[in-house]
């Protein structure tokens, strides 16, 4: 329990740290009725957001307003959450119940498009290990990048065994870190993130020992809530250009895996692997996508990750806002 405190002060710290941050990316007052940048995130995990920036289209739909367009990259959903608060970006793609955890410790989002319903996430070993189920981890050093969905569904497949958190000894690392821990025996196990975890599967012989798709939440796109309440067109704007590379995803998947590819710097093998685990039918959050966040926020409550008298339902409420999706997906 001691060093689960001293993880859960570390995520803390961050998180206040990026928030005393003065680095504002939407730098109009508010009053132009527009901003002059606008800062989206591009994340591996997120195909749909490297074709946005592969084509340029969110330049394209904001240059006649004159506003400058920037792409930052983030690494994970911890990265992308702490871009968020520090407002180092606009917009980050995250995992549903990584923004949950965020927002129950007060971060200003609202979770606003779906980029996706992947399987990104399962539990990792190497070929040859003796450990078959959830419960033989108990124990084991797991390698996990705390805040993120393959945290969070480690924790929900630990629960599903009856163990917790304290039975095993987490290791927090960087996604890409932790499977390069999980191949050279620093640890025994992995919640592995795509298409780091593709990877590993075709070139280093790893294996997916759990896997349950009910626990991967979905991919998120979130915006700050203060920009949201200024710029409320700029808002349905981004949203319409992720349409478009949604679309365009689904009518060409091919070419959105070599992208893919390209930008994560992965093999086409892997980069088809890791596109067949994302569903891109759905854009707009709903129902499905509450009851997923409730489910995921019970197990974070029960590890008194999200504290225990806050209202799991409230919160999911106030997270996802469906209505600029719906308005844009409408027209």
């Amino acid at each position: 329990m001691k060093k689960w405190f001293s993880l859960l002060a570390g995520v803390l710290a961050l998180f206040a740290i990026a928030g005393c941050s003065n680095n504002t990316t939407a730098s109009g007052d508010g009053k132009s009725g527009k901003p002059d940048k606008v800062v989206l995130d591009y994340a591996y995990y997120s195909p749909t957001s490297l074709v946005l920036k592969e084509f340029g289209w969110a330049e394209e739909a904001f240059k006649e307003e004159g506003i400058e367009v920037e792409f930052v990259l983030s690494q994970g959903s911890n990265k992308a959450l702490e871009f968020l608060n520090s407002s180092s970006v606009d917009f980050g793609s995250t995992a549903g119940a990584a923004a949950l955890m965020a927002k129950a410790k007060g971060a200003p989002i609202e979770s606003v498009y779906l980029y996706s319903k992947p399987e990104w996430t399962a539990l990792v070993v190497n070929n040859d290990s003796p450990i078959k189920d959830v419960g033989d981890l108990k124990g084991k050093k797991v390698a996990a990048t705390v805040g993120t969905d393959p945290y969070i569904f480690l924790l929900r497949a630990l629960d599903e065994e009856g163990l917790s958190q304290s039975d095993i000894e987490l290791v927090n690392l960087q996604h890409g870190d932790g499977g390069s821990a999980l191949t050279t025996g620093q640890v025994e196990a992995w919640a592995g993130l795509d298409p780091h975890m593709a990877r590993l599967e075709v070139e280093a012989d790893t294996k997916l020992f759990y896997r349950n798709t009910d626990f991967n939440t979905y991919g998120v796109l979130n915006v700050r809530s203060e920009f949201a309440k200024k710029y409320p067109e700029h808002v349905e704007k981004v949203i319409e250009v992720y349409e478009k590379a949604r679309k365009w995803t689904l009518e060409n998947p091919e070419e959105a895996a070599e992208i893919l590819s390209k930008e994560a710097q992965i093999s086409p093998e892997v980069a088809k692997l890791q596109m067949q685990r994302n569903d891109f039918s759905n854009a707009v959050p709903g129902d499905e996508q509450r009851e997923a966040l409730q489910s995921a926020g019970k197990v974070l409550q029960k590890g008194e990750i999200i504290e225990k008298g806050t209202e799991v339902s409230e919160l999911v409420d106030e997270l996802i806002n469906p209505k600029f999706a719906e308005k844009v997906i409408q027209q």
